[in-house]
C-alpha cells in the first residue's frame, strides 16, 4: 500500500489528451497514464472541471482498493 495521498496524485502533471468529437460536436478527454480515466463534455469550458472530476474519482477508487497508481513519466524519471 502507498503512503501517497489523493492530494499528492492530484498535483502530479498527468498527460491529458483532448479529442474533438466530430459526431456530436463536443470533446472527449482522457488521462493518458490512468487506464480508463476519461470523460466527455459539450464545451471546452466544461471539459476542464469534468476531467479533474474523472481523475479524482479514478484516483479515489484506486487508493480505496489499494491498486497501483501510475505516475507521469516526467515524475518517474526524476
Amino acid at each position: 500500500m502507498t503512503n501517497k495521498s489523493l492530494d499528492y496524485y492530484m498535483g502530479l502533471p498527468y498527460t491529458i489528451e483532448i479529442i474533438p468529437d466530430e459526431e456530436t460536436g463536443g470533446y472527449v478527454a482522457r488521462v493518458k497514464e490512468l487506464p480508463g480515466c476519461l470523460t466527455q463534455a459539450d464545451t471546452w469550458e466544461a471539459l476542464h472541471s469534468m476531467i479533474a472530476d474523472a481523475k479524482r474519482a479514478w484516483l479515489e477508487s484506486a487508493l480505496k482498493d489499494a491498486e497501483p497508481i501510475p505516475e507521469p513519466e516526467r515524475v518517474q524519471n526524476h
